[in-house]
């Protein structure tokens, strides 16, 4: 368990590894070798304890669920304090934010292989980055947002690394942008509609297309037709936890301390994001796309 002190708000967070991930190896070996798919193969019984993490993570409750527990109160009664018209701040917001961050903070970050993320770290910056936005209310959200992105997409990217992925390759680099739209279930989702694999079959395209032509002619190239379109689809995802986060602010008793917290469980959700997705493609790449994939499904 990790304790992290927000202004006088003790906040936890689960420890990376706990003992209810592990998953009977015999069953879902059994499972997958009576499987009528071909392409499964053997996994070992540290990489299945991986992917069943990985699993717990990303469909883990959401991020209104996890702000709703920290305030003791539903974030739904935040959205009656929100200002008119703050559907289209939220939409260019999280876009503006997406496109910030991209241009800005995988750039910037070593291409060499680290053992550990530097969540705390992160964390602590993102929490003063909230501590500012909620002193000076919703008006800062075009300014703050763009910096908690931006700080969110290096911790993403640092995940990565801790994965061993390469954040010099492109795909990787999509990889990153791509956690955005991995919110975590909510109570109204369609599992079809909004699983993991769901929502990366549905981005598939426009993360490959975006890898293609950052791989051609760099990631400095803002008018990237491909990275507008993929940074489209995910911010259309990223805005709905953007919600979430500006109508638990909007909540009159939150004040600098409270955006602290909020913007602390903002980035630990993403990290959380980050680190089941970043597991899985690093046993794609040891086990093939398909063999990875149904063991997630048979867990």
């Amino acid at each position: 368990m990790i304790i992290l002190y927000v202004g006088f708000v003790k906040v936890r967070f689960p420890a990376r590894r706990t003992k209810d991930t592990r998953y009977d190896y015999q069953v879902l070996s059994k499972k997958l070798k009576n499987g009528k798919r071909k392409t499964t193969m053997d996994i070992s019984k540290k990489d299945l304890d991986d992917l069943k993490y990985a699993k717990s993570l990303l469909e883990h409750p959401g991020l209104a669920a996890k702000i709703t527990s920290h305030l003791g109160a539903p974030i739904e009664k935040g959205f009656d304090f929100l200002p008119k018209g703050w559907h289209n701040i939220v939409s260019s917001s999280s876009r503006k934010a997406l496109e910030v961050a991209a241009n800005s903070a995988i750039l910037t970050m070593k291409k060499s292989a680290k053992p550990n993320a530097a969540n705390t770290f992160h964390k602590i910056m993102a929490a003063g980055s909230g501590a500012a936005g909620g002193f000076l209310g919703l008006p800062a959200l075009p300014l703050e947002l763009p910096v908690s992105t931006t700080i969110m997409l290096r911790s993403i990217a640092d995940i990565a690394r801790s994965e061993n992925q390469l954040i010099s390759d492109p795909k990787i680099k999509m990889a990153c942008i791509e956690v955005f739209a991995l919110g975590g279930p909510g109570k109204n989702d369609d599992a079809a509609e909004t699983g993991y694999f769901a929502i990366r079959a549905g981005l598939a395209k426009s993360v490959t297309d975006a890898a293609k032509y950052i791989a051609e002619k760099g990631l400095s190239q803002k008018s990237s037709p491909a990275l507008i379109k993929l940074i489209s689809q995910i911010s259309s995802r990223f805005g709905i936890q953007v919600s979430e986060k500006m109508a638990a602010q909007a909540i009159p008793v939150i004040g600098a301390v409270g955006g602290a917290i909020i913007n602390t469980l903002f980035i630990d959700h993403f990290q959380a994001m980050a680190r089941g997705h970043f597991i899985i493609l690093r046993l794609e790449k040891k086990y093939t796309f398909n063999a990875i994939k149904q063991a997630y499904e048979s867990l």
